[in-house]
């Protein structure tokens, strides 16, 4: 009889651990920049895996997006995954760019389309889809090789749970994330969503028809009303009318409030952690309270990691 391979042979690997990572933006002024840095040493103590950065449209808040990804590299423990859109840039621009962030130390990229101008009117000759991004990073990289020691640039891309606002269908969006992954995307967080069936609805839609890259769920902490209106509004994702309904009996409670916002930030999390989630992405609108008190409901098998007092003393 054959000894068993490493396949056939008793498993002891334990439980994987679950990705948990948080979104930050670039600060507009001196006060927001102290509430952003306070944000920032409060996350840093839950060693996430990476935050990610955004763009600005257009690249309009380069400098202080740039800015930020070199403190967190020079200032604190934390990875950075830096989004780029782009819509409206051309390949000499784009790739100026990914090569800045190379330069820098980035090897984790959100290759998102960004916003269509006003108009409607994306100029010739430039991107118009994440995919061509991810191809214009991967010739990128592959010219940079040589430095990374066998490595890779990881690249995410976004998903959607609920039909895109511009998609023709929810099926044509497994379709676009599918030929990100044939592109060279390695995950993708999806957008938010409000309803625990939609990521399980995802997962199973987005298997089924071949995406194979780990889909993250992204989870933003339901505590405002106003954030969930106007995020909504933003995503063209209508929210829960019963959390809503909820929201809006508490009245001027805000203890209440937030109570009912973080019991069903939690559920949602759960419930995508039981559909399989592989990690959790969670939108902090540079604010930790909220964060981590949805953190704090959850038990997340992480990995076992050296204390933050002993790898900032190294």
């Amino acid at each position: 009889m054959s000894p068993p391979t490493l396949i056939d042979a008793p498993s002891t690997v334990t439980e994987a651990p679950v990705a948990l990572s948080y979104e930050l933006f670039p600060p507009r002024s001196d006060a927001a920049s102290v509430t952003l840095w306070k944000t920032i040493r409060e996350l840093e103590g839950t060693a996430p895996d990476y935050v990610s950065v955004t763009y600005g449209a257009s690249g309009s808040n380069h400098d202080t997006a740039l800015d930020l990804v070199d403190r967190l590299q020079l200032e604190t423990t934390l990875r950075p995954l830096a989004h780029l859109t782009c819509v409206g840039g051309t390949p000499e621009e784009l790739s100026t760019t990914v090569n800045e962030l190379l330069d820098r130390g980035v090897r984790g990229i959100l290759a998102l389309r960004g916003d269509k101008p006003r108009d409607g009117q994306v100029p010739a000759g430039s991107l118009r889809y994440a995919q061509d991004l991810i191809e214009l990073i991967r010739r990128v990289e592959l010219r940079r090789s040589a430095q990374f020691a066998a490595g890779k640039v990881a690249i995410g891309v976004a998903a959607y749970p609920t039909k895109h606002p511009e998609s023709p269908s929810e099926a044509h969006d497994i379709e676009v994330l599918l030929a990100k992954q044939r592109s060279g995307a390695d995950f993708a967080i999806t957008q938010v969503f409000f309803h625990a069936e939609q990521y399980a609805s995802l997962i199973h839609r987005a298997r089924r028809a071949g995406v194979t890259i780990p889909i993250i769920p992204g989870i933003m902490p339901l505590t405002s009303l106003r954030r969930i209106l106007k995020l909504s509004e933003l995503s063209g994702v209508a929210p829960d009318a019963t959390l809503v309904d909820r929201m809006r009996a508490a009245g001027d409670d805000g203890a209440l409030a937030r109570k009912i916002g973080v019991e069903a930030s939690v559920a949602l999390a759960q419930a995508a952690l039981d559909a399989g989630a592989p990690g959790l992405h969670l939108y902090t609108f540079n604010e930790h309270e909220s964060a981590l008190e949805v953190l704090a409901r959850l038990d997340l098998p992480r990995p076992s990691r050296p204390s933050l007092a002993r790898r900032q003393a190294n």
